[in-house]
């Protein structure tokens, strides 16, 4: 089961379900099962996020950070990694591959306008307040 490793964590670990170790070449991408269902109410999604200790220890991280479980999918969780490492990685059986955090969502619906209102920031973006 995914677990939460201190009081304080928000993501739960999720481990991987592997009948053998599998190995990762450099750059090599690989759909990892967890042997996790889940139901979630509607209004919830949970994501599927990396783990840092991977991340920067092995080169190992998600493909599509975050990963989404929508509360209609019932197949089996599967985490997509990939090894940016130069060395070939090795993922075995039980070992903390990813982190699930369970989040509220609303869905909305669109209204169209012709002008948006205006702000301080107005259209500024991708670091146009600077670097300090």
């Amino acid at each position: 089961m995914p677990s939460y490793q201190t009081t304080g964590s928000s993501g739960m670990d999720v481990r991987a379900w592997l009948p053998s170790a599998v190995t990762m070449q450099p750059m090599e991408r690989k759909l990892i099962p967890t042997g996790l269902y889940i139901a979630l109410p509607q209004g919830f999604e949970a994501q599927i996020r990396p783990r840092s200790g991977l991340a920067i220890k092995q080169g190992i991280t998600l493909i599509n950070a975050p990963g989404t479980i929508d509360s209609d999918y019932r197949g089996e969780i599967m985490v997509a990694l990939i090894n940016l490492s130069g060395q070939e990685q090795i993922i075995n059986n039980g070992e903390r591959i990813a982190q699930m955090i369970v989040a509220r969502y609303e869905q909305i619906e669109w209204n169209v306008v012709a002008e948006l209102d205006e702000t301080n920031r107005g259209s500024g973006g991708f670091g146009h307040s600077g670097k300090h």
